[in-house]
């Protein structure tokens, strides 16, 4: 079958006779410019296979059969992504081997055509933070179980996306998303503040709803998206609040009371203790969000050992090991398989795109400039993207290169009072002077 315009080629659900997709669908999936497991999507290093893990956590075992068909069937790469997925790069021509493993693995939706909505962020420490409300896991659970088999809700834009924080020390509370609900507690009752095309950390919410009622309020929510939006609007953004919250048939609490504390984590990385006793996570950080199979294997084989055989993925481009009683062990060998393990490591604080080797928009290699540039210790949390998509960063970073051409960047400083990027502070700058710039440049407390 020959591509679409936008390069993907429409794929049939293979069976698989696995019990966790118990009934195989014969649906062609419809066109889209992401990724999914079932979609594989062209780009100039090959084929790009996104498998979304159910609240960034993926299980031992799943995350060696993601490392074997790395290996088998593309070119070993592995992209922990911004929304704690994680991506296949460099996809060779058995892409319905690819995807079927990934099925027999368990990462697959209980459906085709539920596989773009699976779209729910939670924070990496969901029923393991000391600081969390409630434990956000079994609401996610009926969230995603709904997104999948409720036929409606699969109309949704694949870019289409909801947050669930329950609280949480270990929070990414800048992206934004369609809808968003937070807890908090007023009068000694748990309540899910909710808001719209926007993000905890930046914006006031529009209402809350009792705890035992978040699942009606997505529910009702997206309903109301589906009844008032057109076909070209496809996200939240794309309509008034006003004519949303009047279209819902549900009771709205006022959201007095409710206060978000910002996140206790600037950067994830490091031991945490967790709210089982004795019991700690350990976060580290893929360099600028790469993993080959040797490491997932290595972090795989490290959870059995000393975690309680699952792995969770972050939206800082990292992974988490829960349950573990040794932290100092996972740390020594998360550094030995080249996980970032310190706050002081310069690359660290790099994101960076695929780039020019990876993508036919970039305009710079963007990850071997983000390489050079750590090595000159700019002092800055800097986001390096080829293109405008900003495809690396969902939130706006303190600092933004945007190539030009390959090396030259144009250098944006975040400022609430700007869009996008924030202020273009300089154009056309090598690696070199960028580097001289920042290190001219106290770092700011708006820095992450």
């Amino acid at each position: 079958m020959p591509p679409d315009k936008a390069g993907i080629i429409p794929r049939l659900y293979p069976s698989t006779g696995s019990p966790v997709n118990p009934t195989p669908a014969v649906n062609t999936l419809r066109p889209s410019a992401c990724p999914g497991l079932l979609r594989i999507v062209q780009a100039l290093d090959g084929g790009i296979c996104r498998v979304k893990l159910a609240g960034g956590s993926i299980t031992a075992a799943q995350a060696r059969a993601v490392a074997d068909v790395a290996l088998a069937y593309a070119g070993g790469v592995i992209e922990a992504t911004n929304r704690a997925n994680l991506q296949i790069r460099g996809i060779g021509a058995e892409q319905d081997a690819l995807i079927a493993k990934l099925l027999a693995a368990g990462l697959g939706p209980s459906n085709a055509s539920g596989d773009d909505v699976r779209n729910l962020m939670l924070s990496p420490s969901a029923g393991i933070d000391p600081q969390m409300l409630f434990d956000t896991r079994p609401l996610a659970d009926e969230i995603l179980a709904t997104l999948q088999t409720h036929p409606r809700f699969h109309e949704l834009s694949a870019k289409f996306a909801l947050q669930l924080d329950g609280g949480e020390a270990l929070a990414m509370l800048e992206h934004h998303h369609d809808l968003w609900l937070s807890a908090f507690v007023r009068d000694g009752q748990t309540l899910l503040a909710f808001g719209l095309a926007g993000c905890p950390a930046l914006d006031a919410p529009l209402a809350a709803v009792p705890l035992e009622q978040g699942h009606a309020l997505v529910v009702a929510v997206l309903e109301a998206f589906l009844d008032l939006a057109s076909p070209a609007q496809t996200r939240m953004r794309h309509l008034p609040v006003d004519n949303v919250l009047g279209h819902l048939n549900l009771p709205l609490l006022p959201i007095d009371g409710f206060k978000r504390s910002p996140s206790g984590a600037s950067l994830p990385i490091g031991t945490y203790p967790q709210a089982q006793k004795n019991q700690f996570y350990v976060a580290a950080l893929a360099p600028l969000g790469r993993l080959d199979a040797t490491m997932l294997e290595g972090t795989a084989q490290l959870a059995s050992d000393l975690g309680d055989g699952t792995l969770r993925f972050t939206p800082w481009q990292g992974v988490l090991l829960p349950n573990v009683e040794k932290p100092h062990a996972v740390t020594q060998r998360l550094a030995q398989l080249g996980f970032l393990c310190s706050v002081d490591q310069p690359l660290a604080h790099m994101i960076a795109c695929t780039g020019s080797s990876g993508c036919g928009k970039a305009l710079a290699d963007t990850k071997a400039d983000a390489v050079q540039l750590a090595a000159l210790y700019p002092g800055h949390d800097v986001h390096l993207s080829g293109c405008p998509r900003s495809c690396a960063a969902a939130h706006t970073a303190p600092v933004t290169m945007l190539a030009v051409s390959p090396g030259r960047y144009d250098v944006y400083f975040r400022d609430p009072a700007q869009p996008g990027f924030g202020r273009l502070h300089a154009h056309n700058l090598s690696i070199e002077a960028t580097g001289a710039l920042l290190r001219a440049r106290p770092r700011s407390n708006t820095d992450d």
